[in-house]
């Protein structure tokens, strides 16, 4: 049996929304996955599939970031690789794609606040932690720390 093909595309931000509740909000039908930013003409939302199947999403918006304020910048939101495809360097692949396209349109720098169960994966893909910035989200109540990456 072969594995499917996986492949990282632009879409519109309501494909990425069953995946955004289930692995970032607890599948919570009464938590919101939507962003106020996501139908303007700027952002950019990128998924990855393994084959017909979404396992990553990853949405950029473009955003004044915590240091480096001079800097063209977009913010990475809504980052989520489902559950069984983490580790499998899905999710590098889709910050990749996404990084090529935002360096094509000029941007220099994105930022995140990051889960800190994720802080390894973003680490490995080059991002910084900007440290004293931990904090709780105020969407999910879960510990957060700002990264940043020079593009």
């Amino acid at each position: 049996m072969s594995t499917p093909e996986f492949r990282v595309q632009r879409v519109d931000a309501p494909v990425l929304y069953e995946l955004r509740r289930r692995v970032l909000r607890g599948n919570d039908p009464n938590k919101t996955v939507e962003d106020p930013r996501d139908g303007e003409e700027t952002s950019l939302h990128f998924g990855g599939f393994l084959g017909d199947r979404l396992v990553v999403s990853a949405s950029f918006f473009p955003s004044t970031a915590p240091t480096n304020a001079h800097l063209s910048t977009y913010q990475l939101r809504y980052m989520a690789t489902d559950f069984d495809a983490q580790g499998s360097g899905y999710g590098a692949l889709v910050l990749a794609a996404a990084e090529d396209a935002l360096r094509a349109m000029g941007v220099q720098q994105v930022w995140a606040n990051a889960r800190d169960t994720a802080l390894g994966f973003y680490r490995s893909t080059g991002w910084t932690v900007l440290e004293g910035t931990e904090h709780l989200s105020p969407e999910t109540n879960l510990p957060h720390t700002v990264i940043v990456k020079l593009i």
